[in-house]
C-alpha cells in the first residue's frame, strides 16, 4: 500500500488576498479555483516543482474558523517550505514583500529562516544539508 498526504487545508480570511499572496510572493502555482456554490470555492495552490503537498486555501466560515485564522498552530512553525536554494529563494521572498521573522541561521540540518504568511501563520524557509 503507498499513502502520502497530498493536500492540508489552511484556512484564509479571504480566497482572492490569499490566491495573490501564495501566487504572487511565494511563486506558488495556482493548480484550481472551481466555484462550489454560494460563496465556497476549491482553491488549491502548490509550491513551483509541485512535488509536496497542495495547500487548500478554505475561506472562514463562522466565528470559530474567523478566529483561527493566522493562529491554526497556536503560534508555532506550522509549514516547512523546502528548497533547492535557499539563497535564491530568501532574496525573491524579500524582494516580493514577504515578511521574515529572523535572519537566515545555518544549522546542522540546513539553511533556515521564519517567515509570516499574510495572515500571520509562520512558515520554514529550509534548504536540508544535503
Amino acid at each position: 500500500m503507498t499513502q502520502k498526504i497530498a493536500t492540508l487545508s489552511l484556512l484564509v480570511a479571504d480566497y482572492d488576498e490569499a490566491i495573490a499572496f501564495y501566487r504572487d510572493k511565494l511563486g506558488f502555482a495556482l493548480v484550481a479555483d472551481t466555484p462550489l456554490g454560494p460563496g465556497k470555492r476549491w482553491v488549491l495552490v502548490a509550491p513551483p516543482g509541485d512535488k509536496g503537498a497542495r495547500l487548500l486555501l478554505a475561506q472562514a466560515d463562522g466565528a470559530d474558523q474567523r478566529a483561527a485564522v493566522g493562529n491554526q498552530s497556536g503560534g508555532r512553525v506550522m509549514l516547512f517550505l523546502e528548497t533547492d536554494d535557499f539563497a535564491r529563494d530568501y532574496e525573491r521572498m524579500r524582494a516580493n514583500g514577504v515578511t521574515f521573522l529572523e535572519a537566515p541561521r545555518h544549522e546542522a540540518y540546513g539553511s533556515v529562516a521564519v517567515f509570516a504568511d499574510l495572515y500571520g501563520n509562520k512558515w520554514d524557509l529550509i534548504e536540508p544539508r544535503g
